[in-house]
């Protein structure tokens, strides 16, 4: 079993948690790990850009001028690529850059970047706690009490108002609810801040895992 310290709001330390070796120790997967934060990227492109080639653009189609006699080069319609104003050769054009991930990856993908944050150190257990009302300087004295540092990563065991609307003017700091974590998020911040039921529900979600993803 793996033992971290849970500490309050002031950041004293309360007692010792203990997790399984199956969820914090288990082997780090980097390319699964890689496949799924280029997924996840993908995913957020719109694919929206767009041009228009040359049936698209305004103009007439009629010839600029006879082929032979003039002593220029020969030309078509205005609307030909080469001429200004003419539509675009082999410009973009919509389409999804959507990847798909199979389930058993992004768990697998999810368990490995977790387990790479619980092995160095970057993460840090808080008791469950909310807040009277939105007030941003009561999270950043927790943030400094239980000193996270860098770019933070508040995961919650269900969503909480007053808690988003807390961070959200804090450079570097992110809050999201367990269930819905994903490997981008971790690998992208610094320090993983878990409240207490939160990580028993990941430990439960993947401590039981490890011998299933590698089969």
């Amino acid at each position: 079993m793996s033992t971290l310290d849970v500490h309050n709001r002031s950041g004293d330390v309360l007692h010792a948690k203990e997790l399984a070796n199956t969820f914090t120790d288990a082997e780090v997967n980097g390319p699964v790990i890689h496949q799924c934060v280029v997924a996840y990227l993908a995913n957020q492109r719109q694919g929206s850009a767009s041009t228009k080639t040359r049936s698209d653009v305004k103009g007439s189609g009629r010839k600029l001028y006879r082929q032979k006699g003039t002593g220029r080069a020969r030309v078509g319609h205005a609307k030909s690529p080469i001429r200004v104003h003419g539509g675009v050769a082999f410009g973009p054009q919509p389409r999804s850059y959507r990847q798909y991930t199979p389930k058993r990856v992004r768990r697998l993908g999810l368990h490995s970047a977790l387990a790479d944050r619980f092995q160095n150190q970057q993460c840090v257990l808080v008791e469950d706690f909310t807040l009277e009302r939105p007030r941003t300087k009561d999270m950043i004295n927790i943030l400094n009490a239980v000193n996270a540092q860098g770019k933070v990563l508040l995961i919650l065991d269900e969503p909480n108002q007053n808690i988003h609307l807390s961070v959200r003017n804090i450079p570097k700091v992110n809050v999201c609810a367990w269930n819905t974590l994903n490997v981008y998020q971790v690998m992208w911040h610094d320090t993983l801040v878990i409240t207490e039921k939160a990580v028993e529900k990941l430990e439960s979600k993947f401590a039981n895992t490890g011998s299933e993803a590698e089969g």
